[in-house]
């Protein structure tokens, strides 16, 4: 059986509960840490690319202004960077240490921190299925909605809310001693009853029922009005069509995937009770993995699985790389708008 570990974690909670149940360390200790060190390099390398091509980028005017998709593209980036960082070293240590060793500010912070992040993330993915909404289907009114001011207030209206709703977190974080573990002290939440379910509760509709819905709706939408312009497309532009609703399936798949082994734990154990055996302990395993993996997913959806970027980057790191750059005339245009038909400038 496995040993009791730090039951201090980030994204994927289980408060009340012990990871492991009892004797030496198993191999959780090396391959959970392994896992995490292999998402963290991913995560920060793919994200800080998609910063530095979304911030140097220039536009056919030569300007460097985000267009609105844009702004959110940087803003997942940037919430994806800041959970990296704050979340994935501190979280790895809890399969390998047998306690917490950080302190009460990094227990408290870390697990506001982390779950703001997440929060944002997520917001910040149903906010680029609305944009998207709105410029594939409503595209006659998108000039007017679809405004750089627009975004940003859409930003600090993502920042404002996940950081309220992220408060109760850091109010309840504590460091604490075990029962098999009298000499070792954990970061743990120490709260019950009704008000904890209630914010679960929320959590759960918040941060996953409620997003992964709209993102289901937006993009439905969108598959289906691209559906109805297919027919009168030529083969290339049907191709690119096909490639769009593609990414789409992926981006709510790998939403889902990612994040609903996460809330049926936590449900499981505000609702239930969850078992504590080696079976119950790799399902939570995998659910943290899941978890934090989505933060390398957002690049390679959003970015890497676009001829477009690549474009991009090619403009981007031409001197720096052995690619060519674009040929002359042809200018990319980094919007991120895998929508469009056009052809003679390269829309992510």
């Amino acid at each position: 059986m496995l040993q009791p570990r730090n039951e201090s974690s980030c994204r994927a909670e289980l408060p009340g509960t012990n990871g492991s149940v009892s004797g030496g360390p198993g191999p959780e200790a090396v391959v959970v840490p392994v896992v995490f060190g292999l998402i963290f390099v991913v995560g920060m390398v793919g994200n800080s690319l998609v910063m530095v091509v979304v911030g140097r980028v220039r536009s056919s005017s030569g300007a460097r202004a985000l267009s609105p998709t844009n702004i959110f593209i940087m803003n997942l980036s940037v919430a994806d960077l800041l959970f990296l960082l704050f979340c994935v070293p501190l979280h790895a240590t809890i399969y390998s240490l047998p306690e917490w060793v950080f302190g009460a500010f990094l227990c408290r912070f870390g697990h506001f921190f982390s779950t703001v992040s997440m929060l944002v993330s997520i917001f910040t993915l149903v906010a680029m299925s609305v944009d998207r909404y709105i410029a594939v289907v409503r595209s006659k009114s998108s000039a007017c909605v679809r405004s750089r001011r627009n975004a940003l207030t859409g930003l600090c209206v993502i920042w404002t809310l996940s950081l309220l709703l992220s408060v109760p977190v850091a109010q309840h974080q504590v460091l604490v001693s075990h029962p098999r573990a009298p000499n070792s002290t954990f970061c743990w939440e120490n709260w019950s009853g009704s008000p904890r379910l209630a914010y679960k509760v929320s959590v759960l509709l918040l941060g996953f029922v409620v997003p992964l819905l709209l993102i289901c709706c937006c993009y439905t939408r969108v598959l289906c009005h691209l559906h109805k312009k297919m027919k009168n497309m030529s083969k290339r532009s049907e191709r690119s069509k096909r490639k769009t609703a593609q990414t789409i399936l992926l981006v709510v798949t790998a939403f889902t995937i990612c994040w609903m082994p996460h809330h049926i734990i936590a449900m499981w154990v505000e609702l239930g009770t969850f078992p504590l055996n080696d079976a119950s302990f790799a399902f939570r395993i995998v659910s943290h993995c899941l978890s934090y993996g989505n933060s390398c997913v957002n690049p390679v959806l959003y970015a890497f699985l676009s001829e477009n970027f690549r474009n991009a980057c090619r403009q981007v790191f031409a001197r720096h790389l052995l690619y060519p750059p674009p040929s002359k005339g042809k200018v990319v245009r980094f919007r991120m708008d895998n929508f469009s038909t056009t052809h003679s400038t390269t829309n992510i």
